[in-house]
């Protein structure tokens, strides 16, 4: 009886002795690109807009942003450079406390504010600031994403950067 039980839980055993060569074989589940693209691709799908897909160079402009944050201590939107216009969201958060999820998740719980029109009249408090990170996650005519993070002193941050930017006035974000 142990023998016929112990026959049964070993496949089980194994696959679960095997997934973490079987992750890094295929790229791994649980990097920063994937957890990032997954939380703003599932907001999406959920209302059948295009997934977005990531792109490093916007991963390496949101990289260097959000490395002058945390130095400085600041948080402000990037100033524009004159090269091809790009989105930006930003977070900030207490350092080694919130998850990839958690950052993100924060612009995609603005859906509660949320209301179908034209940019800005979306949100439902009458606040842009309330809904704006939520309609650039969920734009229509975006379709690239780069993010980045970096610790400061006391805070975490996160930038993501996208292309073609959203929250332009006058026009429905789908």
């Amino acid at each position: 009886m142990a023998r016929s039980r112990l026959k049964a839980a070993l496949p089980a055993c194994l696959v679960a002795f095997m997934a973490p060569a079987l992750i890094g074989a295929s790229g791994s589940f649980d990097s920063f690109e994937s957890r990032v693209l997954a939380v703003h691709n599932l907001e999406r799908r959920q209302l059948g807009i295009e997934p977005l897909h990531w792109d490093a160079a916007l991963a390496a402009s949101a990289q260097r942003w959000a490395d002058r944050l945390a130095a400085s201590g600041r948080f402000e939107h990037a100033p524009r450079d004159g090269a091809a216009p790009q989105g930006e969201n930003l977070w900030a958060g207490t350092s080694g406390y919130f998850s990839v999820e958690s950052m993100v998740g924060a612009w995609t719980r603005e859906k509660r504010f949320f209301r179908e029109g034209a940019f800005p009249n979306n949100s439902v408090t009458g606040e842009v600031s309330d809904v704006g990170h939520y309609t650039q996650v969920i734009w229509r005519a975006t379709r690239e994403v780069g993010c980045a993070r970096a610790r400061g002193e006391e805070m975490d941050i996160l930038v993501c950067r996208y292309a073609e930017p959203g929250n332009y006035i006058g026009e429905r974000p789908f």
